[in-house]
């Protein structure tokens, strides 16, 4: 544990509990100014993987995972690709066609569908939850279609966010919101930033009747950028690792086979990734979370603004410890945090300092 200056110089008071032991002047402002004696452990969790060599298709997979580990396989960093490619038995992955491939925990989350106005106490109940898809929408087709679409019948679509069409953004003033047409053609992006510096951001459907004004507001045979997204590729396990190891040979992910919203590892190629069908049936990789253990020392010099205060009493310096724990909480630091005291050889947590000019 890393201790700030603003840690140093915090302020501790004795609490109440210490009222029989103290007397009102000796309820002292503790001042921390370096280290003495303290042990702040804390701990976080690392992935342990597992190759399973028995063949299961991607939700069989994960069952088994959660079932005798924690999860199927987070990736965070390269250093984590290195080593699942140097567990990797390729001998035990050959299959009769793309061999050497297991499965990870990454998917493509079709339905993770977000309006780009955020404010929640601009919808009511499930307002944030309004759909217009045309039949068989949203399909994915391209792989990277994260962005949508209207329609002039007032049918959405999901499409790739490059391309350049018009958009409708929204104007917003407390309850009430009015839609307004932006002829230039822009990427979803583009759109997105022009509606939020000019207007409110691009235009949420909360109901079937908002839905018709703004297809009122469509050409004819024209398509227009409205405000729902999607964050396309997520962990099973809601890890938040952005770390991404695509295989750019084939341009990864491609969706070829289409459906394709489930991610194995190509062991024959570095452990780099594809998109692919979880209906395959192949090896996979589990990962079981071991909390690790980390111990740092401290030292600390406490200054009492009363003579009669005796530091090394037991009650003193439980109290001292709680109030540690709690301000290095609300700063910030979580997890399992322990506190002690180490004694000296004689028998002494503290001792006083002689004084110095400094």
């Amino acid at each position: 544990m890393k201790l700030t200056k603003a840690h140093k110089l915090s302020h501790f008071y004795i609490s109440h509990r210490l009222k029989e032991k103290l007397t009102t002047m000796e309820k002292v402002l503790l001042t921390i100014i370096t280290a003495l004696g303290l042990f702040p452990v804390s701990s976080h969790a690392e992935r342990q993987y597992h190759f399973i060599y028995e063949q299961k298709n991607l939700p069989e997979a994960r069952s088994y995972c959660r079932d005798k580990y924690t999860d199927l396989a987070t990736i965070e960093t390269m250093e984590d690709m290195n080593r699942l490619t140097a567990m990797a038995n390729l001998s035990q992955m050959n299959y009769t066609d793309y061999s050497y491939r297991a499965w990870i925990g990454l998917y493509d989350d079709t339905n993770s569908w977000s309006w780009s106005l955020t404010n929640k106490s601009f919808y009511i109940k499930k307002e944030a939850d309004f759909r217009n898809w045309s039949p068989g929408e949203p399909n994915n087709l391209n792989s990277n279609e994260l962005c949508t679409q209207m329609y002039d019948d007032g049918f959405w679509n999901d499409k790739m966010c490059d391309d350049l069409l018009p958009s409708v953004c929204s104007n917003v003033g407390g309850s009430n919101v009015t839609f307004v047409l932006v002829t230039t053609a822009m990427t979803w992006t583009q759109a997105q930033n022009y509606c939020k510096t000019q207007y409110t951001d691009l235009a949420s459907v909360r109901n079937q009747n908002e839905n018709q004004i703004i297809a009122g507001l469509v050409p004819s045979g024209q398509v227009v950028w409205i405000g729902l997204f999607r964050d396309s590729w997520k962990w099973f396990d809601g890890s938040s690792s952005l770390f991404r190891y695509w295989r750019k040979k084939t341009k990864e992910p491609n969706n070829t086979q289409k459906k394709e919203t489930c991610v194995a590892a190509n062991f024959n190629a570095s452990g780099q990734w594809a998109d692919w069908n979880c209906d395959y049936r192949r090896a996979f990789i589990c990962y079981t979370a071991v909390p690790v253990l980390s111990k740092q020392v401290v030292k600390w010099t406490l200054e009492k603004q009363s003579s009669s205060l005796d530091l090394n009493d037991p009650v003193v310096m439980e109290e001292i410890l709680k109030q540690l724990q709690k301000k290095l909480k609300d700063s910030g630091l979580n997890g399992d945090i322990r506190l002690s005291w180490v004694k000296q050889s004689d028998g002494n947590v503290f001792h006083k300092e002689k004084n110095t000019e400094d």
